[in-house]
């Protein structure tokens, strides 16, 4: 259930408070069978420990007694509130692994001994924590208000989006050819520019996956523009591999803050179809933007698109280009 044990207090400087329950204890003072609770901490992401591990605190009964009360009061039901639990497990692992790795590359760079590591990291934890634990808070409620106010009127069963799908070429053969901090450095800079490039012109980054990422936006015009800056500022990163993108509009279906559906896969498929620096748009998003001067539609000829059938899709480019 718990972090990693370490020496001095490591694990509890962590948690910011003592572990002294065993799993038994907690379910006993939440009033559920041990059972029960080790589904919801499954959930979130937590392995079950023996029977007899002192490993959980007084937040653990906390949060225990707050997700079955949720349920007994009606706002979720258990399979709901489950999937609440696996989206913060899925969340927060991710996010705790990421700054697990940029607090050892702070030591690293700080030049603190291997033997040192476990009292440096309790010294990092005591500062930093609390002031991560708001800003994980604050960050959460910013994007909670947003994505709700996007979607309180929105029939969630005919949702309809513009999906654009950019990968790097060749990457599985640069990061052969490069070493482990030179390829993070890359990917740093790669996922870095995108989310900026997506969120200042009006998209959302669904998922970044290294050398790719998928984005979303209400218009079509938006994920064009989206995608013609991540292609043309890519290109001006020395070293960077280039850019290749496939745009696609229709119904979606979004779920536990991920996009399914045909359209995705379209827009997937093009990608691996389109050229090295080249946009490819389905014919549904290349007639949506038709009529938009911002931009310039080229047809190219029928493509198969594995799984989807042939289709003659388009490039797309800025105007005058």
């Amino acid at each position: 259930m718990a972090g990693v044990d370490g020496e001095d207090g490591l694990t509890e400087a962590f948690l910011r408070e003592p572990r002294r329950y065993t799993s038994h204890q907690v379910a006993y003072m939440a009033g559920v069978p041990v059972y029960r609770a080790r589904r919801y901490w499954r959930a979130l992401g937590f392995a079950n420990v023996a029977d007899d591990a002192v490993e959980f605190t007084d937040s653990d009964v906390e949060a225990l007694r707050t997700m079955l009360e949720l349920v007994s009061s009606g706002v979720y039901d258990e399979e709901h509130m489950l999937l609440v639990a696996r989206s913060i497990g899925s969340a927060t692992t991710r996010l705790a692994e990421s700054q697990a790795e940029l607090g050892v590359e702070a030591l690293d760079q700080a030049g603190v001994p291997l033997a040192e590591r476990p009292r440096a990291w309790r010294r990092r934890a005591e500062r930093v924590v609390p002031d991560l634990a708001r800003l994980l808070v604050y960050g959460w409620q910013r994007q909670l208000a947003a994505a709700a106010g996007r979607i309180a009127e929105q029939d969630m069963s005919a949702v309809r989006l513009a999906v654009g799908f950019a990968d790097l070429v060749a990457f599985t053969r640069l990061s052969r050819q490069i070493t482990g901090s030179e390829l993070s450095r890359l990917i740093d800079r790669f996922e870095g520019r995108s989310a900026d490039i997506v969120t200042s012109t009006g998209g959302r980054v669904v998922k970044t996956l290294g050398d790719s990422v998928l984005f979303v936006a209400d218009q079509p015009h938006v994920v064009a523009e989206i995608a013609l800056r991540l292609v043309e500022t890519h290109a001006k990163i020395k070293d960077m591999p280039e850019l290749r993108v496939g745009l696609a509009a229709g119904p979606v279906i979004w779920r536990m803050g991920d996009v399914f559906g045909t359209t995705v896969n379209l827009a997937s498929r093009l990608t691996a179809l389109s050229l090295p620096g080249t946009i490819l748009a389905d014919p549904q998003f290349a007639e949506e933007l038709e009529g938009d001067r911002a931009f310039r539609l080229r047809p190219v000829n029928r493509l198969s698109v594995r799984g989807l059938g042939e289709l003659a899709p388009f490039t797309v480019t800025r105007s005058g280009s």
